[in-house]
């Protein structure tokens, strides 16, 4: 059967992609008007340019190759000159070389080059002019861009020839002595995919020596020698760039005009306003005269250091123009994330609008119609960790990582109420901490109090004030290529390329091991040469450390190009390679696999149709208004009650404009200063009522969500009613008033005897639905620890408002009494919780808060904070690492329990197991095998360990120097890797699979197998094995984990099925072990050491009910001191926190973490 043949591969471009000879024609230079100008004519009108010549690589063809003699003597070649294929209009006919059978490359319109090298014409001189260079950036239909660079030159117009397409011209008409004091303009272009402009022009100005000096005929084999040069030189990827637009908008920086390319009046709105105020200010900071800013500096007596001092200048200021104006979007489009649904990729672009200032309308209407926003938007919606994001990230105040953590319908605090009625800009200044925080300050839903930081940090002042940041641009490294003599010559090429290869070989053996960013430079460049020689093999593997050391710029087209153009042979060859038999199945076997993610983006509308619940769950989300399944089913129930189990399109716009129009009113609520005063600068008020008449008073009764104040009427004035934690009782009554009974709210307090009382009239049921839900959604934040319950009972008072206010009819109030969750929920299970769970439980935090279902805690790890000059001072803190289904990712700032880093993800499977190898990396093991490398200051991805071959279970970190992580998978295979470099530096193999977890002890590997607990030496030599056939009669019990307590010489381990904890003795494994019984227990899944403590987590009952529970074993006593009543759903896993607290979390049934005090 005869073999498949290869596809060609398309190598990777060179520094250039085309380079030009351009000039005048050579009739023009032979006619009347030129004779008149020898013969000293005061003017003369400019010639027409036109492309002389033109060369493209590949200047080396399979042809020379095998016709290249074995010395590197100098032979004549095909020259590649060419016309660009395209129709032209037929009264122009083309003036230049001769076509061949080539093509120039996309986005160079040679029909245009020459009016783009000659934008003035070409002027005959009477003497030389001096040397000049301008820039060109051509961008095709698709907004693909190239780069040109052009250098204009003046020769002498001699009489005995002239140079066209390297041929010698005899010109015996012209008279002697004619051509005396004539000089002829002449370009040579540059087109470059980079926009390596300063190098560009280096390169061209040596050759423009060369050129003057040379003579005519020789000009072409000059440029073509330099053309082949620049083309051998590779070059990485560099970022994309991206552009859509009608027309060409023209912004004159200089004097600050905008005129449209067309000839119709175009209305180009201005920025929003105070985005565009700030932007300016921050420009005015900048320091953007070269010598002014370093005349302080002493004159630099050498080129080299003066080029790279301005270099390094012009860097600098560059970084900060970026970080400005990357500034100047965030301000822009922050609040676009508070109109998005993430699950049904929806953006609601009419609320976004709506939330908008008037002067800036009409700047968002036009960009939101634009392709550009359109991308953005897909970007936001995948939750790609970009530039963009990454600087939302650092300048996100703390309100707004709060509002991350308790997700509740929008309204503006009483800071931002205060910060309207202010005309100055009011910069609270908050202490950060370095280490745990105290729990027992933690004000619920407050921000939790800190405790004093262990440095100095900048006021937040600093992120939204009109400075620029004091920002250091990434050092750069210069790599020299080698001498290319003789491009034009095969063996001459294939030996600069081994050349090529030698010396970045070197470079990366020179290179620190913690530099990977350059070192995947490194690897790229390798790797591209590598392709060029033919050696696919050697480039295959050289790609493949991008994902150990920067994935981003890993070239997924150009590997699968690669990998079809490979031969039968090659292909076999490459498999037989492990580390590339994964690489050809990541990108040639699973793309053809998996479809492709939907990514489109939809507009939020109203429904058209009859919603069955399925729908209407995911017409509400897309809404924005509530996220929870769960809340939106009980919203269905309200909304349905009496009738058939579907919902009209009407009954969902009447719905819909009821929430709208209270969160209008809501934003519009304006405090005095006098009441504001006597709130929390968190709080804000969700609710107002009419003007009733109190006890207290006459005025409105407002719900904050901590309390209920009467805003007295006449003078505005503050009046106390109750918080919601120092309730006694809410009764809905009537009182008499002449002939009625007007329906009043009573509610009795703690801390005042008279009970207050409000005539509410038509509002009274509704309000007592409301204060109901909110008193019981404190009292459960209170027991439980857990501010959410607050936020709940928030969205259920306001969609029980809304509900109301939507159907208007005698069954209104019934109907909004399907939301009263909390309130149902104390009535039905008044048990609290247990006194011991209480006093251990300090706080709980939600990271599935805002989804739309809970998911469970697979993983948890803390990390401490470190006080390192170079880090931001939130990367300074500690951490709480949290790993979800299917990837997910979410970090919290454990000094505040406030999220640090929204949800981000590594991979799409399960996540098994986590741990901090350095203090600048958490390494991340995947039930797909990959280990995710995470970096802790850009909370982004950018390296994969591909190494094992099954799930990744755990891992064992080893201090030292350098240091070193063993990491272990499903199949028993255990891996040592070098931290600093990446590398394996061993291996073994442990029979029968189903290793679940390593440790390192007495410098041997302890490793749970599941069928015993085998003792290795790193090396994998076996030293001692505790088979769980040997300890339990039951065939089907394993180890399910198990812990080592050195200083007691024990092993502590627990079993599948079994109700307890077994302890081995370390001297001798082979004795029966103690029990430990663990009461009501009935699955056992972590156990962690602490202090002097072993923490089991599991489930267990409770109560009736199966609920997570966690067992504090006393290691010394073996004795059970505390059974935790943890979750609502099973522990599935623990980590200690500085040994100060345990954190807890639970199965998908809850979702919730919990955090517990360790005594």
């Amino acid at each position: 059967m005869a073999e498949a043949t290869p596809h060609p591969l398309a190598l990777p471009s060179g520094l250039l992609e085309l380079c030009a000879l351009l000039g005048p024609s050579r009739d023009s230079l032979r006619g009347p008007e030129l004779v008149a100008q020898k013969k000293g004519a005061s003017s003369l009108s400019a010639l027409d340019p036109e492309v002389l010549s033109i060369f493209v690589p590949p200047f080396v063809s399979k042809e020379d190759t095998q016709l290249a003699g074995t010395n590197c003597a100098l032979s004549k070649t095909r020259r590649r000159s060419f016309r660009k294929k395209r129709e032209k209009p037929k009264t122009e006919p083309w003036k230049g070389p001769p076509p061949e059978d080539v093509s120039v490359p996309n986005g160079v319109d040679l029909l245009a080059l020459p009016q783009l090298c000659f934008p003035g014409g070409v002027c005959v001189a009477s003497e030389p002019k001096e040397d000049s260079v301008h820039f060109l950036v051509l961008t095709d239909v698709c907004g693909n861009r190239t780069y040109g660079v052009v250098a204009q030159y003046y020769r002498p117009l001699h009489d005995e020839s002239c140079f066209y397409n390297g041929k010698m011209h005899w010109e015996p008409f012209r008279p002697p002595g004619a051509a005396a004091g004539c000089f002829v303009p002449f370009a040579v272009c540059v087109v470059s995919r980079f926009p390596y402009y300063n190098a560009l022009k280096d390169c061209l100005s040596c050759l423009l020596t060369h050129l003057k000096l040379c003579k005519d005929f020789e000009v072409d084999n000059h440029i073509k020698d330099f053309a082949a040069k620049l083309s051998l030189i590779p070059s990485p990827p560099p970022g994309p760039l991206h552009l859509e637009a009608d027309g060409l908008i023209l912004i004159n920086i200089d004097n600050g005009s905008v005129t449209y390319s067309n000839d119709e009046d175009i209305d180009v709105p201005d920025i929003p306003l105070l985005a565009a105020q700030t932007f300016i200010q921050r420009v005015q900071s900048l320091q953007l005269h070269h010598d002014l800013d370093l005349a302080h500096l002493g004159a630099s007596t050498d080129l080299n250091e003066g080029r790279a001092r301005r270099r390094a200048w012009q860097q600098g200021l560059n970084y900060q123009l970026q970080q400005v104006a990357l500034q100047l979007l965030v301000s822009i489009f922050r609040e676009v994330k508070n109109h998005l649904n993430y699950e049904h990729r929806v953006f609601n672009s009419e609320e976004f609008l709506k939330s908008r200032a008037p002067g800036d309308q009409q700047f968002y209407k036009q960009v939101l119609d634009t392709y550009m926003f359109h991308s953005f938007l897909k970007a936001r919606l995948s939750r790609r960790m970009d530039a963009f994001a990454q600087m939302d990230l650092n300048t996100q105040s703390d309100e707004d990582r709060l509002s991350g953590m308790l997700p509740s319908p929008r309204r503006p605090t009483i800071e931002k109420m205060a910060s309207r009625n202010s005309s100055s800009l009011h910069i609270t200044h908050r202490r950060m901490v370095v280490s745990m925080p105290n729990l027992r300050d933690i004000a619920v839903p407050e921000l939790p109090a800190r405790n004093s930081s262990l440095r100095k940090m900048d006021s937040e002042g600093s992120r939204s004030s009109s400075t620029v940041p004091s920002v250091t641009p990434k050092a750069t490294c210069s790599f020299k290529v080698p001498e290319i003599h003789f491009p034009l010559v095969s063996q001459c090429v294939q030996a600069y390329y081994s050349d090529c290869v030698g010396l970045l070989s070197k470079a990366m053996s020179l290179l620190a091991p913690d530099n990977s960013v350059l070192l995947a430079r490194y690897f790229y460049l390798r790797g591209a040469v590598h392709l060029m020689q033919g050696q696919l093999l050697d480039a295959l593997l050289d790609f493949q450390s991008l994902y150990k050391t920067d994935i981003r710029i890993f070239p997924a087209d150009l590997v699968r190009r690669t990998v079809e153009s490979m031969s039968g042979p090659e292909r076999a060859q490459a498999e037989r390679v492990p580390e590339l038999r994964r690489l050809i199945s990541e990108v040639v076997d699973k793309p053809g696999e998996a479809p492709k993610p939907d990514d489109r983006v939809k507009n939020f509308e109203l429904p058209k149709k009859h919603m069955q619940l399925d729908d209407f769950v995911k017409r509400v989300q897309e809404s924005g208004i509530v996220k929870d399944t769960n809340i939106i089913n009980r919203l269905f129930e309200a909304l349905t009650v009496g009738h058939q189990k579907q919902i009209d399109p009407e009954t969902f716009k009447d719905f819909y404009n009821c929430w709208k129009e209270a969160e209008a009113e809501a934003q519009e609520v304006s405090l005095p200063s006098s009441v504001m005063e006597h709130l929390d600068k968190n709080e804000c008020v969700y609710k107002l009522s009419s003007s009733v008449k109190t006890n207290r008073g006459v005025g409105k009764i407002a719900m904050t969500q901590k309390r209920l104040f009467l805003l007295t009427e006449g003078r505005p004035g503050y009046v106390e009613i109750s918080t919601f934690r120092d309730i006694e009782e809410v009764r809905s009554t009537t009182v008499a008033f002449l002939l009625l009974r007007i329906p009043t709210l009573k509610i009795k307090t703690a801390s005042k005897k008279e009970v207050f009382e409000a005539n509410l009239k038509t509002e009274c049921d509704v309000w007592h639905l409301m204060v109901k839900e909110m008193w019981a959604g404190k009292k459960l934040a209170d027991d439980h620890k857990d501010p959410q319950y607050i936020q709940q009972a928030l969205t259920h008072v306001l969609l029980m408002d809304a509900v109301v206010g939507t159907l208007q009819s005698p069954g209104a109030i019934y109907a909004a009494s399907k939301l009263s969750y909390f309130d149902k929920m104390r009535n039905e299970m008044p048990a609290a919780v247990p006194k011991t769970t209480s006093e251990t439980l300090k706080h709980k935090i939600n990271p599935s808060a805002g989804e739309t279902l809970p998911h469970a805690v697979d993983v948890l790890l803390y990390t401490p904070g470190h006080l390192d000059p170079a880090e931001k001072v939130e990367d300074a803190h500690p951490k709480l690492w949290c790993a979800l289904s299917e990837g997910k990712v979410i970090v919290f700032d454990a000094s505040s329990w406030t999220i640090h880093q929204h949800c981000f993800r590594v991979g799409t499977s399960k996540l098994n197991c986590m741990a901090m190898a350095e203090q600048s990396q958490v390494w991340v093991g995947s039930e797909d095998s990959v280990i995710y490398i995470i970096n802790v200051h850009s909370m982004s991805c950018n390296k994969q360990l591909t190494d094992h071959r099954s799930g990744v279970t755990g891992f064992a970190v080893q201090s030292g120097a350098p240091s070193k992580v063993y990491s272990c998978s499903a199949d028993g295979m255990v891996l040592a890797w070098n931290v600093s470099s990446l590398r394996v530096t061993s291996r073994l193999q442990l029979p029968g699979g189903g290793l679940s977890s390593i440790r390192l002890h007495d410098g041997c590997l302890w490793c749970c197998t599941g069928s015993g607990i085998v003792v290795v030496t790193t090396g994998g030599s076996l030293r001692q094995e505790l088979k769980v056939e040997e300890n339990s009669k039951d065939p089907s019990t394993s180890f399910l984990g198990f812990q080592l307590l050195p200083e007691q010489e024990q092993l502590w381990a627990a079993c599948a099925g079994l109700d307890g904890v077994y302890i081995w003795s370390l001297r001798d494994l082979a004795r029966p072990p103690q029990r430990v019984h663990l009461q009501d227990c009935a699955e056992v899944s972590c156990m962690i050491r602490v202090k002097k403590q072993i923490w089991v987590g599991g489930t267990g009952r409770s109560q009736g009910k199966y609920k997570g529970k966690i067992y504090v074993i006393d290691a010394q006593r073996k004795t059970v001191e505390k059974e935790l009543v943890a979750h609502a759903d099973a522990v599935k896993t623990l980590c200690s926190a500085e040994d100060r607290y345990v954190l807890s979390g639970s199965g998908s049934g809850e979702g919730k973490i919990a955090i517990w005090k360790v005594e």
